[in-house]
C-alpha cells in the first residue's frame, strides 16, 4: 500500500535517529515522522498554490503541537481538549521559525506552514530538537522553494562537560540550556539559558553543538538527494531593478537626510513627505504597481544605512560602533506596588513592576514535560502607542511571550530558591517607547524592580544586543542597536548577564547564518557593554536590593511539621485552617512534605498563625508557654484552648497570683489568656497554669511572697530564651 515508505537512520549525539517518509500526511507538501528514542513527532511542509495579495512579507506560520496523549494525560481543561498552544509549545515554534525563515526566498508570498505534531514523548530526548530535525527534512523534501536544510541540537554543561542533546537526569544538574541550529557551514540560531557561564565555555558549546548539526545537515541533504519533490516557482514581489534605480535617483540625498537623525519621531515626519513625492512621480509611470514603489522606498533606506556603515563606520544617529545610547535608570517610582523600576536606553523605556505573592500564587502548568508549576514568572507587553501607532489591544502576541520569556530566563539563575526566600514571584514589563531593544531593556527594569522589591537576588543582571551587517566577506558588529539597524541590519545577538558570566542568549538572524569570528566577537563586546550599564547606571539606581520588604508586601514565615500532622492542621473539611486564616488575617499552604508557608501582610499576625500551626502539629511539652482562649468555666477552674482541638485545664487553684474564690472573678469565655504546661498525664490530659505563666512572663509575685498586694519583680536574666519559651512564643 505504501509503495514509497522509506526509513533513513542514523546516529545522533550518540543515540539512534529514524525517519520515515510516505507513510503518513501524503497530502501534504512534505512530510515525515521523526524518532528519537521514544520521542515521535509528525512533521509536515505546506505552500499554497497562489501568493497573498497586498502582503511585503513572506507569510510563514511554524506551530508545535503539544498532545497530552504523547505523555498518557488528559488535559485539565473543562472539555477536556487541548487549547491554545501553551506558552512552551510557543516558544518552541519561536525557536524553530527562527532559523528557517531566512532560508526561504525573500521575494516569495506564498503562504508556507509547518506543523510539528507531538506524538510521544521520551523524557531523555527532546521533541523541540525532533520538531526542528523534522520541520527541516519536511521543507527540504517538499515542492516548497528553500536553501536549507538546517539542524538543531540541544547542549548542557554537567560537571564541566559540555554535553549533547542531554537526557532528563543530565539536564537537572546541567547549568546551561542552549540550542544551536546549524546549515551546512553557518550557525543559524542560537538560544541559551544559563547559570553565569563565562563567554569560553558557551562559544565552546555553541561549536561543538554546530559540529554535531553539520552531521545531520548531511544526512537531510541525503534524505532529499533521494526522494526530494523538484521545487516550484512563484511570482516575484521584488521591483525591477529598474524602477528602484529610478527611485533612487529621484529620493536618496532626501532620505540621506532624513535618516541622520537620533529621533525616531523625527526621522518618520521626514519620510513622509518623500514617500508622497515618490508616489506622486511614479505612480503613473509605474501605474498598479504602488506596493513596489514602497518597496523600492524600503530598499533605499536599507541601502542608506547599510553603505553608511560599511563605509564609513557611521550609525544614523552618529554613535561610535561600540557607543551605548544614553542611559537612564530609577527605582520606586509606584507607591502601592511591592517593586518597581524604570530602565531608558535612549527613546527606549521599558517600566517593570515586581509583586510578591504566596506559594499558592505560582503558575500551573498542563504540559508535556515534567515541570507541573514555577513560582516566577516573567510578562512582557508593548502596547501601539511605545511605537506611536494606534491598535486595539488584543493580548499577547508570540512575540511578546518571546520577550517575556527571555527576560524569564535571564533573571532565574538569580532568584533566590524557595527555602531561602518563600515568595512567588510576578515581574511584569510594560514597554513606554520602544526604538529598539525593549527584550534587553525589560531585563534591566526587573533587576532594578526585584532589588527595589527587596528580593535578595544572587547577582544583577543587565542585557544588550548587538547588530550586524555583512557584505560578502566583510561584516561590521555594533553594540546597542536601535529599531532601524535591527530592521535593517543582519542580526539582533542578544545578551544578558552578570559580572560573573551569561545567563541568557537570543539571537534572530536575517542572513544564513554566522561564523565562529562573528560570535565571538559579539559575545566580546556585549560582555563589555553589560559591565557598564550594570557598573555606571543600574548599580548607582540602587546598589543592593532594600533589606525590607515593601509594607504591602506579605510577610511570610515558614516551618516544617511531620506530614502525619497537616491532617489536623486543615481538619475535617478544612474548619481548623480556614479559621486560623480567618482569625490571623493570613494566607496557609502546606504541602505534602510537611513544608508550611504562612503569608499575612501584617508580620504580627503570621506570627500568630505560626505559632497555632506549630502547636497543633507538635505535642505541648511540659514548661512551655501559649496564648490560648477560655472555652469554658466550671466550678474547679478553667479550660483553655492553646490550639484548635488541644484544650486543658488549669485549675482555680492555678488562675491567679492570689488566692481565688470564683473562677468567674477571673476570667471568662472568650478571653485570651497566657498559660503554662505544668502537666501532662498518661491519657494525654493537659493540666495548665496561668499563675505560673503570669510569674514567669510578666514577673508578678505571688500573694503569700509579700505583706502587700502583688507586684511585679524583675524578670530572671534569660526567662524569654529558654527553649520552651522561644519555640512555642513567637507570635507574642
Amino acid at each position: 500500500m505504501y509503495e514509497a515508505f522509506k526509513v533513513f537512520e542514523t546516529e545522533f549525539a550518540g543515540r539512534p535517529l529514524r525517519v520515515e517518509t510516505g507513510k503518513m500526511g501524503l497530502l501534504a507538501g512534505g512530510s515525515c515522522l521523526v524518532r528519537y528514542g521514544e520521542t515521535a513527532v509528525f512533521c509536515t511542509a505546506t505552500a499554497s498554490a497562489k501568493p497573498r495579495d497586498g502582503i511585503d512579507f513572506l507569510p510563514l506560520s511554524v506551530d508545535f503541537e503539544e498532545k497530552l496523549y504523547s505523555v498518557g494525560k488528559i488535559p485539565g481543561s473543562f472539555t477536556r481538549r487541548e487549547g491554545k498552544p501553551s506558552e512552551k509549545a510557543i516558544l518552541a515554534s519561536r525557536v524553530i521559525d527562527r532559523p528557517i525563515r531566512p532560508l526561504f526566498p525573500k521575494d516569495m508570498r506564498n503562504d508556507v506552514s509547518i506543523v510539528c505534531t507531538v506524538m510521544s514523548v521520551d523524557p531523555d530526548c527532546s521533541p523541540e530538537i525532533c520538531g526542528m530535525v523534522g520541520a527541516s527534512i519536511a521543507i527540504s523534501i517538499s515542492n516548497i522553494p528553500w536553501d536549507g536544510p538546517i539542524s538543531g541540537v540541544s547542549v548542557g554543561y554537567v560537571d564541566g562537560e559540555i554535553v549533547l542533546n542531554p537526557t532528563a537526569a543530565q539536564q537537572e544538574k546541567s547549568t546551561l540550556q542552549l540550542t544551536v541550529a546549524s546549515t551546512a557551514d553557518l550557525v543559524a540560531m542560537i538560544e541559551a539559558g544559563a547559570a553565569e557561564i563565562p563567554n569560553d565555555v558557551m562559544f565552546d558549546a555553541i561549536m561543538k553543538g554546530h559540529a554535531e548539526n553539520q552531521k545531520i545537515v548531511s544526512f537531510i541533504q541525503g534524505i532529499r538527494d533521494e526522494i526530494g519533490k523538484p521545487k516550484f516557482t512563484f511570482e516575484t514581489s521584488e521591483p525591477t531593478s529598474e524602477m528602484f534605480e529610478a527611485v533612487k535617483a529621484f529620493a536618496i540625498d532626501d532620505v540621506r537626510a532624513a535618516l541622520d537623525t537620533d529621533d525616531k519621531t523625527v526621522r518618520d515626519e521626514r519620510l513622509r513627505p518623500i514617500y508622497d513625492a515618490v508616489h506622486a512621480k511614479f505612480d503613473e509611470v509605474y501605474p498598479g504597481e504602488e506596493a513596489k514603489l514602497e518597496e523600492c522606498l524600503y530598499k533605499l533606506q536599507k541601502f542608506v544605512v547599510r553603505r553608511w556603515l560599511l563605509d564609513e563606520g557611521k550609525r544614523v544617529d552618529g554613535r561610535g560602533l561600540d557607543e551605548i545610547r544614553p542611559l537612564w535608570a530609577e527605582v520606586g517610582l509606584l507607591p502601592r506596588v511591592h517593586g518597581s523600576g524604570l530602565f531608558a536606553r535612549g527613546q527606549t523605556q521599558v517600566l517593570t513592576i515586581a509583586t510578591l505573592g504566596t506559594i499558592r500564587d505560582s503558575q500551573l502548568l498542563d504540559g508535556i514535560d515534567n515541570e507541573d508549576s514555577k513560582r516566577y514568572m516573567h510578562h512582557y507587553n508593548m502596547p501601539s502607542y511605545s511605537v506611536g501607532e494606534t491598535r486595539p489591544s488584543r493580548g499577547p502576541g508570540r512575540r511578546e511571550i518571546g520577550h517575556g520569556a527571555l527576560a524569564e530566563r535571564a533573571l532565574l539563575p538569580v532568584i533566590p530558591s524557595e527555602e531561602e526566600f518563600p515568595y512567588s514571584l510576578r515581574l511584569v514589563s510594560e514597554v513606554l517607547s520602544s526604538n529598539g531593544s525593549t527584550s534587553q531593556g525589560s531585563i534591566c527594569g526587573s533587576t532594578l524592580a526585584l532589588m527595589d522589591a527587596g528580593v535578595p537576588i544572587k547577582a544583577p543582571v543587565a542585557g544588550i544586543s548587538c547588530g550586524l551587517v555583512t557584505e560578502g566577506d566583510r561584516f561590521i558588529t555594533m553594540v546597542d542597536i536601535q529599531g532601524l539597524e535591527d530592521f535593517f541590519g543582519d542580526m539582533d545577538f542578544k545578551v544578558a548577564g552578570t559580572h560573573q558570566g551569561i545567563t541568557a542568549i537570543q539571537m534572530d538572524l536575517k542572513v544564513h547564518g554566522l561564523t565562529p569570528e562573528i560570535i565571538r566577537e559579539a559575545l566580546d563586546k556585549t560582555y563589555k557593554a553589560r559591565l557598564y550599564i550594570l557598573d555606571e547606571v543600574m548599580l548607582k539606581a540602587i546598589p543592593a536590593p532594600r533589606e525590607n520588604l515593601s509594607k504591602y508586601a506579605p510577610k511570610m514565615l515558614t516551618t516544617t511539621i511531620h506530614p502525619d500532622k497537616i491532617r489536623e492542621v486543615i481538619g475535617s473539611g478544612g474548619k481548623v485552617i480556614q479559621k486560623i486564616q480567618a482569625d490571623c488575617n493570613c494566607k496557609i499552604d502546606i504541602e505534602d512534605d510537611g513544608h508550611v508557608f504562612i503569608s499575612a501582610v501584617d508580620l504580627d499576625d503570621a506570627k500568630r498563625a505560626l505559632m497555632i500551626v506549630e502547636t497543633i502539629a507538635m505535642d505541648p511539652e511540659i514548661g512551655a508557654i501559649y496564648k490560648g482562649k477560655v472555652t469554658r468555666l466550671m466550678n474547679f477552674g478553667a479550660f483553655v484552648e492553646i490550639a484548635p482541638g488541644k484544650e486543658g485545664l488549669v485549675h482555680i487553684s492555678k488562675l491567679d497570683v492570689k488566692h481565688v474564690d470564683k473562677v468567674e472573678d477571673v476570667v471568662a469565655v472568650g478571653d485570651e489568656v497566657i498559660v503554662k504546661v505544668s502537666e501532662i498525664d498518661d491519657q494525654g490530659r493537659i493540666n495548665l497554669s496561668r499563675r505560673d505563666a503570669l510569674i514567669e512572663v510578666e514577673g508578678l509575685v505571688p500573694e503569700n511572697d509579700l505583706s502587700e498586694e502583688p507586684q511585679r519583680r524583675p524578670r530572671p536574666h534569660n526567662g524569654g530564651n529558654r527553649p520552651g519559651f522561644r519555640n512555642r512564643r513567637r507570635g507574642e
